[in-house]
C-alpha cells in the first residue's frame, strides 16, 4: 500500500474548469442552460448526500441506484486500500464493512462541482467521518477528500468514478 499522500492539487482531484455559470447573453437560450447547470449541480449534490445516507444505513439496494454500473472505485486509507470496479462488487463490499456489527457516520461537505458537458460532471468533497467496530471495540475518525467523476444516463446523474486519500485517520 502506497503510504505517500499525493498532492491534492486541481490536476490530480480532476477539477476541470466546466462550463461557466455566467450567462453569456440575455436571451432565453442562454438562461435556460445557466438554470439547466444549477439543476445539474443540485441533483448531483442530492446524489451524493444519499450516497452518504446510504452508506451510513448500510442499504445496499439504495445504494446500487446511485452507481453507474461500471463505477471505479479507489478509496485509500491509513490502513486499508479498495481498488474495485463495478456496482455489484462495490456493492458487495459495503455490505460486508456496514452491517449491525458496525456504525457509521459520513459527513460530505464543501461540495466543488463542475458540469463539464450534458452528461459529464466531476467533484471534489471533504469528508469528516467516524467508525465505530462493535465487536472490535475500535472506533476511526478521519478526513479525506472525494474526488468523483459522474455521468448522466436516461436523464439520472449517477457516480461513475469515486477516489479518495485519506489526510488522517
Amino acid at each position: 500500500m502506497n503510504s505517500q499522500i499525493p498532492e491534492l492539487n486541481r490536476g490530480f482531484l480532476g477539477i476541470e474548469n466546466g462550463l461557466s455559470l455566467d450567462i453569456a447573453q440575455n436571451d432565453p437560450k442562454s438562461l435556460q442552460t445557466g438554470i439547466q447547470i444549477l439543476l445539474d449541480i443540485e441533483a448531483i449534490k442530492q446524489l451524493k448526500h444519499a450516497y452518504f445516507r446510504c452508506i451510513d444505513t448500510a442499504n445496499t439496494q439504495e445504494l446500487a441506484e446511485l452507481l453507474h454500473e461500471q463505477v471505479t472505485i479507489e478509496f485509500i486509507g491509513g490502513t486499508y486500500e479498495w481498488s474495485i470496479s463495478g456496482r455489484a462488487k462495490f456493492v458487495d463490499a459495503i455490505g460486508s464493512a456496514f452491517n449491525s456489527s458496525s456504525v457509521a457516520q459520513h459527513n460530505g461537505h464543501h461540495p466543488e462541482i463542475r458540469i463539464i458537458n450534458e452528461s459529464e460532471a466531476t467533484g471534489v468533497w471533504h469528508l469528516s467521518d467516524q467508525m465505530w467496530l462493535l465487536g472490535d471495540g475500535i472506533k476511526t475518525s478521519g478526513s479525506a477528500f472525494y474526488y468523483d467523476r459522474y455521468q448522466k444516463l436516461n436523464g439520472r446523474w449517477l457516480i461513475r468514478e469515486s477516489r479518495y486519500h485519506r489526510l488522517f485517520e
